[in-house]
């Protein structure tokens, strides 16, 4: 796949804690970072209670270089999802994550809707910079097969 096109496959990017951690996440906990970013940031808590999953989780919009991106956390199993998403905004928002929600000693992973479905494991974020953070979730698809 060439690499312009890579760049603009959009999918949901599902970061979590290492297994057998806790970032020690809650709703109004993240509620907070994501007011104090922007306090116009769409937030809905949906406590589960209809449907065929029964887990409460809170859906919020973030704005991301003039975007407006959906997602929504949970807390079991712990973790943040923003859908239809690009590997630069999921870098973006990783960044955010890393720097403002998650407990600095405690690592981040990441998958995405195909590794899920494809049941291939979490990947860790690494510790780099916003553009090297693009490129390993642009490195992701060439992992499944998708290049």
């Amino acid at each position: 796949m060439d690499p312009s096109d890579l760049a603009e496959l959009r999918t949901m990017y599902v970061f979590s804690p290492a297994d057998g951690e806790t970032w020690g996440l809650t709703f109004e906990g993240f509620r907070s970072h994501l007011l104090a970013r922007n306090p116009n940031e769409f937030l809905r808590l949906d406590e589960g209670r209809t449907g065929p999953v029964r887990r409460a989780s809170l859906h919020f919009g973030i704005t991301l270089d003039d975007e407006v991106l959906e997602g929504f956390a949970a807390l079991t199993p712990e973790g943040v999802a923003i859908r239809d998403c690009t590997a630069h905004a999921a870098a973006n928002f990783a960044v955010w994550l890393r720097d403002a929600v998650v407990p600095q000693d405690k690592a981040i992973t990441f998958n995405t809707d195909w590794g899920i479905e494809g049941q291939i494991p979490d990947s860790p974020v690494p510790d780099v910079t916003r553009p090297r953070l693009v490129a390993a979730f642009l490195a992701h698809p060439e992992t499944l097969g998708l290049d």
